[in-house]
């Protein structure tokens, strides 16, 4: 019997193999157990005797007695498999791969003992080796058959992406995506990644995907695509050989001549493209992952720097790369700490909102209530105290909130570690629906001042958040 034929026996036996369609198995009993077994317990999707199938199948895949060729078709016909199974078959098959292809705990042992005592000595290195190599788990293999065949490095994104949502009730399955992780990391390095330009002259299946990734402000139609294409922006995107037409990545950039204060006029599908000439400002509005089983794997930093560098060889007159960006963080934290922010007002601070409320002295209460009505919020004049207020613990929020080191606003940290800072912040500026429930409608501009790049980081490095004056005018004391 040739390998090609027992694959396929193997597999029509694990196909016609009974199982259930319950939840996933949430008891106890490891695989190890579960293989030694004879019968299944409740709501185990696979009875030990398909299990052990299953692993049998596994293991032919990552066989180091057939090439690598016949390894990658085990593979794929294995992934054909998967693509079939119902959702608690996929997860025996996970805990499989997380369980039964670990590194050799004896020779882990023996080669860190070896390492120990070579600590210091000519044969150090030697023994780092050694440890390295024993360290180097079978999975490793596994996986990087499955990513050898056309389609599977597709199936392993898709395949983490699936199990991400189930690591905090199950964390037998931790070894298998921390091992997916790394492997990403190595196999979607920036090096191996090309930067395209998408524009209205891309291919349509190319263009539809901007509109099924876009996670910061919804496209609503074609007419809002050609907008965020046409001639006064500019897309780009980080593209991977082995997911040629799919973006891992993109940004969206406008080019204009003062640095934007409202989303609005940039989605404006009726206006006027901005005259290039006069462009000096390159806003940074939108910024999408695009693929959730690459979380983990950072490209943006990456990303931002190469728009940089191109954007300055089309357009040297550009002086200023800015974003304009979401504060998803902030109204649920004000919600929290609203209470504690007011008790840090002065008595004359305190006396002049509670007159605008028509409160006093003003509760955290009046003050939630004031800032839940949209029309109230947009109509607050600049010298407003509720809008100096809110204002001030935005902008608290963004440079003080702190978890540990980092700051707590995802996209904040995102930014600030890449070497920008909090520059400006925008009443009102995201009047949207999803605006209004992350942030009460604030935006903030953070500046990538390319000659304090550096500086930047090494003030996060510091548990710091570079911000401008203006910002920290703002902080409570």
């Amino acid at each position: 019997m040739n390998a090609t034929t027992w694959l396929s026996s193997k597999l029509n036996l694990l196909r016609n193999a009974a199982s259930v369609s319950e939840a996933p198995n949430t008891q106890d009993r490891s695989t190890r157990e579960r293989l030694d077994a004879t019968l299944r317990q409740h709501k185990e999707a696979l009875s030990p005797r398909s299990l052990r199938r299953t692993l049998s199948l596994l293991q032919g895949v990552v066989d180091p007695q057939v090439s690598e060729v016949e390894g990658g078709r085990r593979a794929k016909a294995l992934a054909e498999w998967y693509v079939g199974a119902v959702e608690n078959e996929r997860h025996d098959l996970w805990l499989l791969i997380s369980e039964q292809f670990g590194p050799d705990a004896v020779k882990v042992r023996a080669a860190r003992d070896d390492y120990d005592a070579a600590l210091g000595t000519a044969d150090e290195g030697s023994a780092e080796i050694r440890l390295r190599k024993a360290l180097v788990s079978p999975r490793t293999r596994l996986l990087q058959r499955f990513a050898a065949y056309p389609g599977g490095m597709r199936f392993l994104v898709d395949l983490r992406a699936e199990l991400l949502p189930h690591l905090k009730s199950n964390k037998r399955l931790l070894a298998l995506d921390a091992e997916l992780e790394n492997l990403f990391s190595t196999w979607f390095d920036v090096a191996f990644l090309e930067l395209r330009t998408i524009s209205w002259d891309s291919p349509a299946s190319l263009i539809e995907k901007l509109i099924k990734y876009e996670a910061v402000h919804d496209i609503r139609s074609w007419a809002d695509l050609k907008n965020r294409l046409d001639s006064d922006r500019r897309c780009y995107g980080f593209f991977h050989p082995s997911l040629p037409n799919e973006p891992l990545i993109f940004v969206e950039v406008a080019l204009l001549h003062e640095m934007a204060d409202s989303i609005m006029p940039l989605l404006d599908e009726s206006a006027a493209p901005e005259d290039l000439q006069k462009s000096t400002v390159a806003i940074f509005y939108s910024i999408s992952n695009t693929q959730s089983g690459l979380r983990g794997v950072s490209f943006g930093d990456s990303l931002i720097k190469r728009v940089v560098e191109t954007l300055r060889g089309e357009f040297p007159k550009l002086k200023t790369f800015a974003t304009l960006s979401p504060i998803p963080g902030f109204r649920p934290w004000l919600s929290k700490n609203v209470e504690g922010l007011l008790s840090q007002l002065s008595e004359k601070e305190l006396l002049a909102l509670g007159r605008e409320l028509s409160f006093e002295p003003p509760s955290f209460t009046h003050v939630l209530t004031a800032i839940e009505q949209p029309l109230v919020l947009g109509a607050l004049s600049l010298k407003s105290p509720l809008r100096l207020f809110i204002t001030r613990c935005a902008a608290h929020y963004l440079g003080q909130a702190k978890q540990g080191d980092q700051v707590l606003d995802p996209v904040a940290r995102f930014h600030l570690g890449n070497g920008a800072r909090i520059e400006r912040l925008n009443w009102f500026a995201d009047p949207s629906p999803k605006g209004l429930k992350q942030s009460h409608g604030l935006m903030v501009n953070y500046l990538y001042d390319l000659k304090r790049i550096d500086k930047h980081r090494q003030q996060v490095a510091k548990g710091q958040a570079p911000a401008s004056g203006e910002i920290e005018a703002f902080y409570f004391s």
